[in-house]
């Protein structure tokens, strides 16, 4: 199985794990999973874009680097970097993207795959952040009870029980219902993941192929932990709710 993991990186040249990275790609290497890594760097304005040359120089052919000549966003970000490996990467099987600041460690990449290999119907595995016994979720209380309200929203935009649009860990199929949902920018910065999928939704209905609720899945992630410098703050919540509204009201709901 071959899978490309998109990593947006905006002012990350202090946060960025190298030696998990590299670790993480180097014992892939040894299993049946082909695995290669795209840096995105997001325009930033810090040394980011040296950090990855020397990173991905470590890797060798495993792991890339795209430059993005301004800074687009996170959703931004995601989609050129998708774009990209669907564009110049024909052999690749699946893509998906990963939170830079590796909050959901790379071990449940793994995991992710496994989705795909025994249920072929599945276009898109969701990272899930459930607090259940035997796993290790840490979170914020404030961020994890904003999180639960929009969450509740994001299922009403989606008319899909969904428990957790905007964890940063998501794998997706090669499939055009994937190209179709990446054509145009994302509308909103903060809330693409709800219109990835709400996109999908309509792709699917438009091709008579099953709903979301037949080809994707949320796995419960094993481990995920809250990182120091992330970029979403207590008062980009209400900005994502209005963003959700505008994609409420300009996509159709499967």
């Amino acid at each position: 199985m071959y899978v490309c993991i998109v990593v947006p990186c905006y002012n990350e040249e202090r946060r960025l794990d190298g030696d998990t990275f590299v670790s993480f790609v180097a014992q892939a290497q040894r299993t049946d999973l082909t695995l290669n890594l795209l840096f995105v760097n997001d325009g930033s304005n810090d040394a980011t874009g040296e950090v990855l040359e020397a990173l991905t120089a470590r890797m060798g052919a495993r792991a890339s680097w795209l430059q993005l000549p301004e800074n687009r966003g996170k959703s931004g970000a995601v989609r050129a970097g998708l774009q990209h490996v669907l564009e110049q990467m024909p052999d690749c099987e699946f893509v998906g993207y990963w939170d830079a600041d590796l909050a959901t460690p790379l071990d449940e990449i793994p995991a992710f795959m496994a989705y795909f290999q025994q249920r072929p119907q599945v276009l898109a595995v969701l990272g899930s952040r459930v607090q259940l016994l035997g796993r290790h979720i840490e979170r914020q209380a404030v961020r994890h009870y904003l999180g639960r309200v929009f969450a509740t929203a994001a299922s009403v935009v989606l008319a899909l029980p969904v428990y957790d649009t905007q964890c940063g860990a998501k794998i997706f199929r090669r499939h055009p219902v994937l190209t179709a949902a990446l054509q145009t920018p994302f509308l909103s910065r903060w809330a693409f993941d709800v219109e990835l999928l709400a996109r999908m939704g309509d792709a699917c209905a438009a091709n008579g192929l099953p709903s979301l609720l037949d080809v994707v899945v949320e796995h419960p992630l094993q481990t995920w932990c809250d990182k120091a410098g992330t970029k979403v703050r207590p008062w980009d919540f209400p900005v994502a709710l209005m963003q959700l509204g505008r994609i409420a009201m300009r996509t159709r709901v499967p």
